[in-house]
């Protein structure tokens, strides 16, 4: 059943939701080849408790640590480590906190150092899908209206859309009904309503859709061994519109890009 939330528990889940930004774009600043994932996590465990709010991923379903930390063919779910990034890696940063009761939970894939453009066409790509997603999350669509968006753009582009891991609703819970494919049929599934909160999230991998899991019971991996990407965002349906909870400004605030790209799903 979809929990609608009211006006003054979105405002707290936007709290929650900016404190991860804000952990990303402290992480942000951080990424360059030579630094562990560990150490990035340590950065954002203490941030986190900073902001007086808690990791929404340390010990939920015995997860050891704050971030998941996917470098390359990892889709999700990586469990940080003490390898070095290295130049031309990419890394998905997936990222939860919990304050006043509510959680924020969204992801963001980072370039490290040099990449190539191969790789960078799969990062703009899997970026366009989640904005082209949220723009279906509208009063009098359903859930396969986002799926289909992203998917077509996804495979349009020669691409493989992860099955068996989806996006979510959000709210006291980190995951709430409904289930948020990323691929589906227009009008079909659940119906949005006003008032809800959910997590978009593309995984979209370079090569097949098909994934792995590795023996540490999370690591998802890409079953070809092709790199993989992951943005999310949190948004709730408010007037019958998306409207963002987290953002990217943060991050592009630390490596110095300029976009326009959330305007149309800001708070007005």
């Amino acid at each position: 059943m979809i929990i609608t939330k009211t006006s003054e528990e979105l405002e707290l889940m936007r709290e929650s939701a900016q404190i991860v930004s804000r952990t990303l774009g402290v992480i942000a600043k951080e990424i360059k080849p030579g630094v562990t994932t560990l150490q990035l996590d340590k950065i954002a465990e203490d941030y986190i408790r900073s902001q007086d709010a808690i990791p929404g991923f340390l010990g939920m379903y015995d997860f050891p640590n704050t971030l998941c930390m996917s470098p390359n063919a990892q889709v999700v779910h990586g469990i940080p480590n003490d390898k070095p990034l290295e130049d031309g890696d990419i890394i998905s940063v997936d990222c939860g906190a919990v304050k006043n009761g509510f959680y924020g939970d969204h992801a963001y894939t980072f370039e490290v150092g040099e990449v190539s453009p191969e790789i960078k066409q799969l990062l703009k790509v899997t970026k366009e899908s989640l904005y082209l997603g949220i723009k279906e999350f509208k009063l009098g669509n359903r859930v396969g209206d986002v799926g289909y968006a992203i998917q077509k753009h996804a495979e349009d582009h020669g691409y493989g859309v992860v099955r068996e891991l989806v996006g979510h609703g959000l709210g006291t819970k980190m995951h709430e009904d409904p289930e948020m494919p990323n691929y589906g049929k227009r009008g079909r599934g659940k119906k949005f309503v006003e008032g809800m909160a959910v997590a978009i999230e593309p995984m979209i991998n370079l090569g097949t859709k098909r994934i792995k899991q590795l023996r540490d019971g999370w690591t998802i991996l890409t079953a070809d061994g092709k790199v993989s990407a992951h943005f999310e965002h949190d948004v709730a349906l408010v007037d019958g519109n998306p409207q963002l909870l987290s953002t990217f400004d943060y991050i592009y605030e630390s490596l110095g890009i300029k976009s326009e790209e959330e305007d149309e799903f800001r708070k007005k």
